[in-house]
């Protein structure tokens, strides 16, 4: 009976689990990446950007589709809110870097950085590959604390919620703290 109803999940394209690989209090794997700010392209680094505080780490399909347009507008908007809580945006795709740094001025309006991961490594570590199109990264999010450990995740295809969500991690983690 478990077989037949499992048969039948899969059939009607229904996940029987969606998890992030990496989950609450795990250690965020370090990466550095070519990547872009308001056009420049440069090494990014996730631990030296730790040193300076949390970093909200999203991951996006591709540059210039609709919904990861949608997403980057919904960060630049939000940067200042995240800059006064000592955070930090960074956004992976598997977009060459020529892609990214035009991006980072166009949908990033030049408010946070981008970087590419066109071999998938950083994507493969944070369990960030797309599921039914393994060739673009999953929209996944997470908020990583400064000691490097996850203290938040959330992954949703639609893309208006990531800012909301992870903005709110942010701030609780920050209360946390107190």
């Amino acid at each position: 009976m478990k077989r037949l109803l499992a048969c039948a999940l899969i059939s009607l394209g229904f996940p029987l689990a969606a998890h992030a690989a990496l989950d609450i209090g795990d250690k965020a794997p370090d990466f550095t990446a070519e990547a872009a700010l308001a056009g420049s392209v440069y090494r990014y680094s996730l631990a030296e950007s730790l040193k300076k505080g949390p970093v909200v780490l999203y991951f996006f399909p591709a540059a210039y589709s609709e919904g990861c347009s949608v997403e980057a507008h919904y960060f630049a908007d939000a940067v200042a809110q995240f800059n006064a809580l000592g955070a930090s945006v960074v956004g992976v795709s598997g977009d060459d870097i020529e892609t990214l740094s035009k991006f980072s001025v166009q949908a990033c309006q030049n408010s946070f950085t981008v970087a590419s991961d066109q071999n998938q490594a950083v994507m493969k570590s944070f369990d960030a590959v797309m599921q039914t199109r393994p060739e673009y990264a999953n929209r996944i999010s997470y908020v990583i604390a400064p000691n490097g450990s996850v203290v938040y995740h959330y992954m949703s295809l639609n893309p208006t919620k990531h800012v909301e969500k992870t903005l709110a991690a942010v701030r609780t983690w920050i209360e946390s703290k107190k």
